[in-house]
């Protein structure tokens, strides 16, 4: 268990590119080509999380200024991904995570269950964290590893479902994204996708970066509509002339180099997920596998980073009329982009869709990581990760996850009438994940009919 954390404590950017090398070497790459794609995937985190800590460091404190200066009075502060995931390795469960995780992809695979091959170990955090919570809803270690394997199953069984989206539209054939929250919040864009297709007027509405770009010239371009919005949201935070001009400059930085540095990812990781594909196809004749990687690789989407920069100042407005909710946006607007990647390439790119299904995807988490405020402040206690001041945590990613805090209640038997309602929601945009992914699977991924009105 030492050697894991240990590992684990190096961070992404530095133990992903350790295990793709150590991969590459077992499917006979070349030393030198499998250093060269280790390499390149840790030179293209840091650059993401350079660019996340300029979005963090400088949209973060506006957000929060604009949230204060509007008289929105929140109790639990959104620690994020980057205050959860350590929580969640801290945890109990976490020392036993990534073999339950593993095992269970393992037992998958061979049982024919998925076609996704997880490397991304670094993203167990996920199915860590959801086991630590169980553990704290019913005070049963047995039922929080139950809680990894189930979350880690049902994860792998998504990876599956949304390949079509991952390959049609993002054009990453032979990945899936397994992980976070682009997948477990995916499947409730499918009923909004159905909804947008079988309304006359509505579905002709397609508004895409590269579609306002074209209508409005140099001023649609992603970088001018970073500055704008970044300059938007300092002005709406109170900012002076000077600072929200800076804000500007910085989130057109952000529009332009968030894709470049997922480049790096791909340009490191698409060699060895080939050869990893190539090599288990051989062995296991007439079956198809998936890589499953980190979901940054769908940041490098246009249409991804500007629904990005929309939602994280539409995330504050959200808080303040979502029912009961408690919780103040923080930590995770910086990566606002994951909750809605997913949702983007199921609507095809089409922002106007996007920030439709969006609205519901992040009122939905801001409810359910309400609902999970106690046991997370418990998890923070637990783990001597309580911030200095705050009483009460909070976290969109996995804080507000439908699948923990379906679990959560479950294990502990309280059907109330949130479980119901959320639980019951979920599972009818669960089986219409299945069917659509059957669908797409039936039209041999055939791309979508593109021939839209403009909005």
């Amino acid at each position: 268990m030492g050697i894991i954390k240990y590992i684990l404590d190096l961070g992404p950017a530095v133990m992903l590119p350790i295990v793709i090398f150590i991969l590459a070497i077992c499917l006979k790459e070349k030393p030198g080509k499998a250093l060269r794609s280790g390499i390149m995937i840790g030179i293209g985190f840091i650059g993401i999380s350079l660019v996340v800590g300029l979005m963090l460091d400088n949209l973060g404190p506006a957000a929060k200024a604009m949230a204060e200066r509007f008289g929105v009075h929140l109790s639990a502060v959104d620690v994020g991904w980057p205050g959860s995931s350590p929580m969640a390795w801290a945890s109990q469960i976490g020392g036993v995570a990534i073999p339950i995780a593993i095992g269970v992809n393992i037992l998958m695979l061979v049982l024919g269950l998925t076609r996704v091959v997880n490397v991304d170990i670094w993203n167990i955090w996920h199915m860590a964290f959801t086991g630590a919570m169980v553990q704290l809803a019913t005070g049963s270690f047995v039922w929080g590893m139950i809680g990894v394997a189930v979350h880690a199953a049902f994860i792998y069984k998504l990876g599956d479902w949304l390949a079509p989206i991952t390959k049609k539209y993002f054009e990453l054939d032979g990945i899936a994204v397994p992980h976070g929250t682009a997948a477990y919040l995916a499947p409730f864009a499918i009923p909004f996708e159905w909804l947008f297709n079988s309304i006359p007027g509505v579905r002709k509405i397609n508004l895409s970066a590269e579609k306002i770009e074209s209508r409005l010239g140099v001023i649609g371009e992603p970088m001018i509509i970073g500055a704008i919005l970044g300059m938007a949201i300092g002005f709406l935070a109170g900012y002076d002339a000077k600072v929200a001009l800076q804000l500007g400059m910085k989130m057109a930085a952000v529009m332009v180099l968030m894709p470049k540095m997922v480049k790096c990812i791909m340009e490191g990781l698409l060699p060895v997920a080939g050869a990893a594909r190539k090599l288990l196809e051989k062995k296991f004749k007439g079956r198809e596998f998936l890589i499953g990687l980190d979901p940054a690789l769908l940041l490098g989407d246009s249409q991804v980073v500007s629904a990005s920069l929309i939602f994280v100042p539409y995330t504050i407005v959200l808080s303040m009329i979502v029912p009961g909710n408690q919780v103040l946006p923080f930590g995770d607007l910086a990566t606002i982009g994951f909750f809605v990647a997913m949702a983007t390439g199921i609507h095809g790119g089409n922002l106007f869709r996007t920030i439709i299904s969006g609205s519901f995807i992040m009122g939905i988490t801001l409810w359910i990581s309400t609902q999970m405020i106690g046991l997370h402040t418990q998890l923070a206690a637990q783990a001597n990760a309580l911030p200095k001041g705050v009483t009460e945590v909070a976290s969109l990613d996995q804080g507000g996850s439908p699948i923990t805090y379906m679990l959560a209640q479950l294990f502990t038997g309280k059907l109330g009438a949130g479980l119901l309602v959320v639980g019951g929601l979920y599972i009818v945009c669960v089986i219409c994940t299945f069917i659509y992914y059957k669908q797409q699977m039936k039209s041999n991924l055939k791309p979508v009919d593109n021939n839209q009105q403009v909005m």
